[in-house]
């Protein structure tokens, strides 16, 4: 599917045909696609559980308000934002880009303090703003992905974060900006038109917002 055809046909759902499942092997194609996401300093900031198990799924519709979609979909992905992402890839991503001809070793000292200098210590605002921001990239990515699977999706907001944090052992520094129910649509779904959105004529400015 091409990139301008899977953005405007993306609707978020909300009926998944419940027999429909997806393989590892599936599961893991969309997610190596998803990690090719832009990401800050390319720190890649974001982890990410499949929760594929129906009984897992059943725990994780208890966290997320009872949502009928959560059972229904092939697969949820609960979306992990890691402020700590900075202190555990820097090394990594910086050695990768020696690796790669992108940066001579004798600079590895003066590019290394870059990302802490621009989004602080572990523990600030800023910082926590910083992973949200690339793992919701990410999450963005996953749903185009999934569309061009000929998949569909739909980013959900609506779950208690301490009950899953609680539920799926993921430390408390963490943010879950999302989860995304991945699936295929059910038999008989019959989309609303296209909700309203704002044009550009309502929305862009140039140079200045006033």
């Amino acid at each position: 599917m091409k990139t301008i055809e899977a953005i405007k046909t993306r609707r978020s759902i909300n009926f998944f045909d419940k027999t429909m499942t997806m393989s590892r092997e599936e599961i893991n194609t969309l997610v190596e696609l998803a990690s090719l996401s832009p990401s800050s300093f390319n720190l890649q900031p974001w982890e990410v559980i499949a929760v594929h198990d129906p009984q897992r799924k059943k725990i994780l519709k208890e966290c997320a308000f009872n949502q009928p979609k959560v059972e229904e979909a092939s697969v949820v992905f609960i979306i992990i934002a890691n402020p700590g992402a900075i202190e555990q890839n820097i090394d990594t991503i910086l050695s990768k880009r020696v690796e790669a001809g992108t940066l001579k070793q004798e600079d590895v000292g003066s590019t290394r303090p870059g990302p802490f200098k621009q989004y602080g210590d572990k523990d600030s605002l800023t910082r926590k703003v910083f992973a949200v921001k690339n793992a919701s990239l990410f999450a963005m990515t996953l749903m185009l992905a999934a569309k061009g699977l000929g998949l569909e999706s739909h980013p959900m907001d609506g779950f208690s974060s301490d009950k899953v944090k609680k539920e799926f052992g993921i430390p408390d520094e963490m943010i879950i900006p999302m989860l995304v129910a991945v699936g295929y649509p059910a038999p008989d779904l019959k989309l609303f038109p296209r909700a309203y959105r704002r044009s550009a004529a309502e929305i862009l400015r140039y140079d200045r917002f006033s």
